[in-house]
């Protein structure tokens, strides 16, 4: 029961055409559609309008936006790339039928559809310009309206335009990077949370900024890759160091290069060269792991690492 609604528009018939947002509906839907190893995730519904044949109007996103948010699935996700406008009332999504912009459907309106939403959470991603509005009680007040389970991510804040770079938009661009993967954790799961730190690391202070806004009590992940770690040698970091600040001593039969290795030692050792790699341990007075263990120094755990250790010895991973 997770579902996702992916609009992209490019055609517009009385306002200036788009050309990246559905190419950017496509790379959304394909990367939410599965897993990375290659498991069902989300039943994705995709429209998108390129041309004068296929126009997708205010009404046909209202529409969908009621079908995505009905019913009580776990994850509700609607994904927009397309013209926003902005005025004193508020922000709305135009549909390809827009002539003025007002015209268009009230993010007031698809923010009390997914308020009144029975899905577990709802998260809502807006590619278009200004889109940073929506959740705001009006404009002169920020503070977010948001029902428990609500997220929304945005491309730019309520001043700003969402800006497209070689055929797609900055936001999504990103977006999709950080769920193929560059948002991961350490046990390969993508939360909205990540996503967001992944898009806003990526952009300056001159940039468009993103926006998050979330009403969860934890959040649910997204998608789900490859992780770095076997998660039974994740699982040894409490093993090797049984206590917060605890030091590893090594020696030179820990490498396998040295005069006398020990095999269940090298065994060891390459677990936690691993560890090294992403960041969960540092060698203590040596520039590498293999001169920690040749010059018999120690390694410890990072601040990541100890985050790591105390979730595996509280059970949660």
């Amino acid at each position: 029961m997770r579902k996702a609604l992916v609009i992209g528009i490019d055609h517009y018939e009385k306002i200036s055409p788009l050309y990246g947002c559905v190419n950017d509906a496509y790379g959304v839907k394909t990367v939410l559609e599965r897993h990375s190893d290659g498991s069902v995730n989300f039943a994705v519904k995709l429209m998108t309008s390129t041309g004068p044949a296929k126009p997708i109007s205010r009404k046909a996103i209202r529409q969908a936006a009621e079908q995505l948010f009905e019913g009580d699935s776990d994850i509700a996700i609607f994904y927009f790339a397309g013209h926003g406008y902005i005025e004193s009332v508020g922000g709305f999504l135009c549909g390809s039928d827009c002539e003025t912009g007002d015209d268009g459907f009230p993010l007031h309106e698809l923010i009390h559809i997914a308020n009144n939403s029975k899905a577990r959470n709802k998260i809502i991603v807006l590619d278009s310009c200004h889109s940073g509005v929506a959740g705001s009680k009006n404009r002169s007040d920020a503070t977010a309206e948001l029902s428990e389970g609500m997220t929304i991510l945005t491309a730019s804040t309520e001043e700003q335009y969402s800006v497209e770079e070689n055929g797609s938009g900055v936001f999504t661009t990103l977006f999709v990077d950080a769920l193929n993967g560059s948002a991961a954790n350490l046990i390969g799961e993508i939360t909205p949370g990540s996503v967001y730190a992944h898009i806003d690391q990526s952009l300056g202070p001159w940039d468009q900024r993103p926006l998050f806004k979330t009403n969860v009590k934890s959040f649910v992940s997204l998608r789900s890759v490859q992780s770095p770690l076997d998660l039974s040698d994740l699982r040894k970091l409490v093993e090797y160091f049984p206590t917060p600040g605890f030091k590893f001593q090594l020696d030179p039969s820990y490498e396998p290069e040295s005069e006398a290795p020990d095999a269940d030692k090298t065994e060891v050792f390459a677990i936690l060269q691993q560890f090294n790699r992403v960041n969960l341990l540092v060698p203590e007075d040596a520039p590498h792991m293999y001169f920690a263990a040749m010059e018999s120094k120690t390694c410890r755990l990072t601040v990541l690492g100890e985050h790591y250790r105390r979730l595996i010895e509280r059970g949660l991973i």
